[in-house]
């Protein structure tokens, strides 16, 4: 029922604002922590798990910024509700499919939330609509300080956060932003962008992070090195780096629209024919259309939709979200159905 009532709920950095939302649909923020003698939650025992988890509960009940959230134990949910907090991009696959002991702490309108046993006891991670890595850092800033004076944390005065996996070893921090390049991908210079990221420490992932597909034309790229430059040489690197490839994309959809107007004009408008009028659709190409008409809406073509409807749709249209919508199980087939649906119902009421 909780989760049912989270599908009636925005969520609040799927809103068009902040720096070029709509190129830059997200900024996101991670924190690694674990606690003193205990060890990682791949190592600890049960009782060593729940003996975690209860302190770590113990000081987001007393957090100012947690106060009266949600804090949920995943061993209750099924595999259908875990899959569906991953689509929400509240958990990692990792934390969805895990054993153990295991929770999630959900703050105001998902900005905030906070994974308790994943692969290190604590990962904290804040969100925000566009472009705004500073602002998603100073809300995670002083929540891990409250956390820190709850806690005792696993800290070297030589290295920093100690962390189960070592490539997050120092400040225990992985940014990232969601990034709409579909120009870059028609042009079929997205190759070129994503090796250069990689030759200057930056990685381009999926739509739920590493190891996941890419979808819809929406890449989330973060840094790779998280010891050696402190929190802010982290975030301000990642903003630089971002933004030169916003203007990537920028000038690149303006190539298109320039060389190629009539037949990007007509993708676009035979998509959205597509979303009003399909009566059967899977999820791949519910992202591949998606990414089409936000193209349109960025070029200033006329069409009967708005941005926010389109993030809505790209969270609601999944496989797990439309089980929820229903309150059951449903085979591939079905859901497809459901999809449609759903989707003719959100564009056809802004008409």
């Amino acid at each position: 029922m909780q989760l049912q009532n989270m599908l009636k709920e925005k969520i609040g950095w799927l809103e068009s604002r902040g720096n070029s939302p709509e190129i830059a649909i997200s900024s996101r923020i991670r924190l690694a922590r674990n606690l003193n003698r205990i060890p990682f939650p791949q190592k600890a025992s049960r009782e060593e798990q729940k003996e975690s988890f209860e302190k770590i509960k113990a000081a987001c009940e007393d957090i100012t910024y947690f106060k009266g959230a949600p804090i949920l134990n995943l061993q209750e949910f099924d595999r259908v509700d875990r899959q569906f907090l991953l689509e929400r991009h509240l958990i990692s696959y990792e934390h969805s499919v895990g054993d153990g002991v295991r929770g999630l702490v959900i703050g105001d309108k998902e900005l905030v939330s906070l994974m308790i046993n994943e692969e290190d006891h604590v990962r904290l991670q804040g969100m925000q609509p566009g472009l705004q890595l500073g602002q998603v850092w100073n809300i995670l800033r002083r929540i891990d300080e409250e956390m820190d004076n709850r806690l005792d944390y696993a800290f070297s005065s030589e290295i920093g956060y100690l962390t189960a996996c070592p490539t997050n070893t120092g400040t225990g921090m992985r940014a990232s932003v969601l990034m709409h390049l579909s120009a870059l991908v028609m042009n079929e210079e997205i190759n070129k962008v994503l090796q250069a990221l990689n030759k200057i420490g930056m990685v381009a992932r999926g739509l739920y992070g590493e190891g996941t597909k890419v979808m819809g034309d929406l890449f989330q790229i973060s840094n790779q090195v998280t010891l050696g430059p402190n929190e802010e040489g982290i975030i301000d690197n990642l903003e630089r780096i971002v933004k030169q490839v916003i203007d990537y994309e920028i000038k690149g959809r303006n190539v298109l629209f320039k060389e190629n107007k009539g037949k990007i004009t007509d993708v676009i408008h035979r998509a959205y024919g597509v979303l009003v009028n399909a009566r059967q659709i899977s999820f791949a190409e519910t992202m591949e259309l998606l990414s089409k008409v936000r193209l349109g809406i960025y070029l200033g073509l006329e069409l009967d939709t708005e941005s926010d409807t389109l993030n809505e749709l790209m969270i609601l249209t999944q496989p797990a979200h439309l089980q929820e919508s229903v309150g059951k199980e449903l085979v591939s087939s079905r859901r497809d159905f459901i999809r449609a649906e759903m989707i003719r119902e959100k564009l056809k009421s802004q008409k």
